[in-house]
């Protein structure tokens, strides 16, 4: 099979995956209990006439037969027609605004655990069984078992209300509501400064499975006959190392490395709604507790379409570093 007719399968089993998960999300939520136009009047349900409910149910498309409303529910998530929230307007606006709130903090979490777990992960393996190689795996273990939330809350406390360092919350300093600073370096400090503490949450928690996992897939490796050869050759242990093993060691991490960036459409709920940082992981806990079913669809469809996109990608990128790997 070559690449053209491989790369031709695999779009088929994405739409048919795609299709398949939008499916069963559409299921989810209309076997949810309770109806959710009660849920979003709230208290004004037994002053509200059942001809104004009709009409909200009209408004949401709630009125139609449940295939019917399939169909348009199809439609409307693969041309990006998110409609409207329940409570905050436009879905697609409100997820443009929090989405780029959400890849700023994602991303630069992301690189730097990426970059900073291969790193330790390799100098763990050169390491091995010495004093350096305990600590970095202890501590990997100690910093990945812990809840998020707990790990968060040490560094808030420590950092924002004992030494006053970083601020507690939010994307910005309060002074900027209705004036927001003129000049880009102002701005881009002011924006870091409220990452740093979410930013190392994500750090800290993520980068332990890191190690562990680049550890592991080099130790795997580090006993094939082509180390060997390249030891006999009067290679040193670190370019045998990073040259040889952590390349044919590094079909899981390209795997882990494309789904950590999907994930990062998603947000990080807990550390988001611990530091009141108003990015994807807080809208969709903020949709969860109001039943906003737009709002979650739209964030289910878009999480599903990363990974299965990420997956792609990673397949591709498999026979670009091994070339043991043919796709015909």
């Amino acid at each position: 099979m070559g690449l053209r007719k491989y790369i031709a399968q695999r779009i088929i089993y994405m739409i048919i995956l795609l299709w398949l998960a939008l499916t069963v999300n559409f299921i989810i939520f209309n076997l949810m209990p309770g109806d959710p136009v009660l849920q979003y009047i709230g208290k004004l349900a037994g002053r509200i006439d059942e001809a104004r409910l009709q009409e909200i149910r009209a408004h949401y498309g709630l009125d139609k037969p449940l295939h019917e409303r399939y169909l348009l529910y199809i439609q409307h998530l693969l041309t990006w027609n998110f409609g409207r929230s329940y409570y905050s307007g436009s879905v697609s606006k409100i997820m443009t605004e929090r989405l780029t709130r959400t890849l700023e903090l994602m991303g630069l979490s992301t690189v730097i655990t990426i970059i900073l777990g291969i790193l330790l992960g390799v100098v763990a393996a050169y390491k091995r069984g010495k004093a350096t190689d305990t600590v970095l795996v202890v501590g990997s273990l100690i910093t990945y078992s812990v809840p998020i939330f707990w790990l968060g809350w040490l560094i808030k406390y420590f950092f924002a209300y004992t030494l006053h360092w970083f601020p507690a919350g939010h994307i910005y300093p309060d002074s900027w509501v209705g004036n927001w600073p003129k000049d880009i370096f102002t701005y881009i400090a002011g924006r870091l400064y409220h990452l740093a503490l979410p930013t190392l949450t994500l750090v800290l928690f993520s980068v332990g499975g890191w190690i562990l996992l680049t550890r592991a897939c080099i130790l795997e490796n580090i006993t094939e006959d082509y180390v060997i050869t390249a030891r006999a050759k009067g290679a040193k242990e670190r370019t045998v190392l990073l040259k040889h093993v952590l390349k044919n060691a590094s079909l899981p991490i390209i795997t882990s490395v494309a789904l950590s960036f999907a994930f990062m459409i998603g947000g990080a709920i807990i550390t988001e709604t611990l530091f009141s940082y108003e990015g994807m992981g807080l809208l969709t806990w903020n949709a969860i507790q109001q039943r906003d079913i737009p709002v979650l669809s739209a964030v289910f469809y878009v999480s599903t379409l990363a990974v299965i996109i990420a997956n792609f990608v990673a397949d591709l990128l498999y026979g670009v570093i091994d070339p043991r790997i043919k796709y015909g």
